[in-house]
């Protein structure tokens, strides 16, 4: 899953952009939990879960391990979902630049480009 085209990647974005699936990933971010505890911490139905965590297994952001009956969930990137949560919970400024700055940067980064080629 190294080179995703684009619209590859606004699928992933659009996956973890679900409120409740943020939901599932933080309350599992701060620890595996099982099926029982997650549905009982977001207050929703068992098949409506299943669903949701069946999308997040399929982007392997969640795995899960048996215990005895139980399948308890626990995050399979860390990293990714550290900077997910950091993203989506920063505050960028907006930064405003005159004509000349916004010029100056682009050629910067034209350079900066070129020369990694």
């Amino acid at each position: 899953m190294n080179k995703l085209d684009i619209r590859d990647k606004a699928e992933i974005l659009k996956i973890l952009g679900h409120p409740t699936r943020l939901l599932i990933l933080e309350e599992i971010a701060e620890g595996a939990k099982c099926v029982t505890d997650i549905q009982d911490l977001l207050d929703i139905e068992q098949s409506n879960l299943s669903q949701h965590l069946s999308v997040l297994r399929r982007l392997k952001i969640i795995d899960f391990y048996e215990d005895g009956a139980l399948r308890c969930y626990y995050i399979t990137r860390p990293k990714m979902a550290d900077s997910l949560f950091m993203f989506i919970s920063g505050n960028y400024p907006v930064v405003r630049r005159s004509c000349e700055e916004v010029r100056k940067e682009s050629e910067r980064r034209q350079t900066k480009t070129a020369t990694r080629k």
